[in-house]
């Protein structure tokens, strides 16, 4: 592999590893030669996904730790068992996030039905969520001399994607929280640490599969909708991220930060018309 490509032995942590985009992404990293550190709630999810993990990648170097990444303590015990394992971090993919329902306006309501605790739990998940692990890893990687950050942002945070109104918002945060921690890991380490997000467009998970397509398979009218509205006339694969993350990770991008890199079939570029 060529060296500014090179990610063996790196130590990258990885936040809702037991989900399916951060969960395919950090299968992949592993088996790229980096050692992974999958972070999840619940200790089944984890075991499942080292498994998987282990059967792409025999010898690859992963290990899985329950952490929440709304629980500083729980975070802050994992970043001591990796560095007391592994001696650095270089990077953190802050990858835990989601919608709920209540947080979105079903069709036949209005913004008037927001329920605003759920609004406000989507509003933790996705950008305090984002925010505290960030928080609590960077030291580490100050102290190491080189780290890279990546927050998953999303197409909804530059377009006012309709009935997403608190993952929307929320994700306009982690964008504007992406450039401001860029600057000030610029100016305090020299660009030894960097902080970029991805942009993912419209990829079919458990979350927005129903919303997205009937039980045979066929679109619902919003998966049309956003399909006609993808120049690419298609919903992305998880596979199709791991080239950006790869990029963002390796010394390819040392002299990038505080970008947003979408990863959307040119969604963010139509106009729609």
């Amino acid at each position: 592999m060529t060296p500014l490509f090179d990610i063996t032995e790196r130590v990258y942590l990885i936040t809702g590893a037991t989900g399916a985009l951060a969960g395919s992404a950090a299968d992949y990293l592993a088996a790229q030669g980096a050692r992974i550190v999958y972070l999840g709630r619940s200790q089944d999810k984890l075991d499942t996904a080292l498994a998987k993990c282990h059967a792409i990648t025999p010898d690859a170097e992963c290990i899985g730790l329950v952490a929440d990444v709304l629980d500083r303590t729980a975070l802050e015990r994992a970043r001591d068992i990796v560095l007391k394992k592994w001696g650095r971090i270089d990077g953190l993919l802050n990858g835990a996030g989601g919608n709920m329902p209540g947080a979105t306006i079903p069709p036949d309501k209005s913004f008037s039905d927001l329920d605003f605790e759920s609004f406000q739990q989507v509003v933790d998940l996705n950008l305090h969520g984002t925010v505290l692990p960030s928080l609590v890893f960077t030291p580490a990687m100050i102290e190491g001399g080189r780290g890279s950050i990546i927050n998953y942002s999303s197409v909804s945070a530059p377009n006012a994607v309709t009935r997403v109104v608190g993952y929307s918002a929320a994700k306009a945060g982690v964008e504007n929280f992406t450039r401001w921690l860029a600057v000030d890991m610029a100016r305090r380490t020299g660009g030894k640490v960097r902080v970029n997000a991805i942009m993912p467009g419209f990829f079919l998970g458990e979350q927005n599969r129903r919303l997205l397509t009937n039980e045979d398979g066929s679109l619902t009218d919003r998966g049309n909708t956003i399909v006609a509205n993808t120049p690419f006339g298609r919903f992305g694969n998880a596979d199709e991220l791991f080239g950006a993350l790869h990029y963002l990770l390796a010394d390819a991008s040392q002299f990038v930060t505080g970008t947003i890199l979408p990863v959307d079939g040119g969604f963010v570029a139509f106009s729609g018309v």
